[in-house]
């Protein structure tokens, strides 16, 4: 009998948690349309690159492996949430309820725009931490900071030229989503660009307190192998 048990560190379980979080309240904001300086944008633009950042040290420290995990569990809590709303806007209100209205602009979210998201979101996500991977073994350790940009930037690429037009394709006008993608990935991007001394500094102290530096050498790369870690 292979008594040999498989454990994760308190770290990175904090930092699995962080990321569903993200991701959940991402999905949340991402329904309104906010401007800044008159550029139409969505609200999971404030927390979503987080989950990138987070991608990212993970891959970094514990490898495409630990990152897969994470990415699975992010999407199995946020499949999770999703399907709770949308069940909640389903059964009937009580009859002093009067906020359906709202309520369903907030979870009642359409299958198609839940399927864009998910989608988007997977690709997105393991598209950035291969090059995570790649890069990392290619450079021998160094550049991590043009590595944590360059994965994010195609990361966030994959990630809006799914999503958008999935999701809003003759919802919004047409002319309007090359645009929206367009700022979504820049923007996107300058705040990890903002963020990176910050991310530089947690990857480095995780290393030296998990004594962790992984390689990605001679590893399957395949999506669905969620518990070889």
């Amino acid at each position: 009998m292979n008594d040999k048990k498989i454990t994760v560190s308190v770290l990175f379980m904090l930092f699995s948690i962080l990321f569903c979080v993200c991701l959940i309240t991402a999905n949340l904001m991402e329904i309104k349309q906010i401007s800044v300086f008159g550029i139409s944008l969505t609200g999971g633009l404030l927390v979503f690159p987080i989950s990138y950042i987070i991608n990212d040290c993970v891959s970094e420290v514990w490898g495409f492996r630990k990152a897969r995990l994470l990415i699975w569990l992010g999407f199995a809590m946020n499949f999770f949430v999703v399907s709770i709303g949308a069940l909640c806007d389903w059964i009937p209100g009580a009859s002093y309820w009067h906020n359906d209205e709202a309520f369903h602009t907030i979870f009642g979210l359409a299958p198609r725009i839940a399927a864009a998201s998910f989608v988007a979101f997977l690709v997105g996500s393991f598209v950035n931490a291969y090059v995570m991977s790649r890069m990392k073994v290619r450079d021998m350790g160094k550049r991590f900071p043009l590595r944590a940009v360059l994965s994010s930037v195609y990361g966030e690429i994959a990630d809006s030229v799914i999503f958008f037009p999935l999701a809003l394709y003759g919802v919004i006008p047409t002319a309007e989503l090359p645009v929206l993608m367009f700022w979504q990935v820049v923007l996107k991007t300058t705040y990890e660009i903002v963020a990176l001394p910050l991310t530089i500094r947690v990857v480095k102290w995780v290393k030296r307190h998990e004594q962790e530096d992984v390689f990605d050498e001679d590893i399957s790369y395949n999506i669905l192998k969620i518990f070889s870690i």
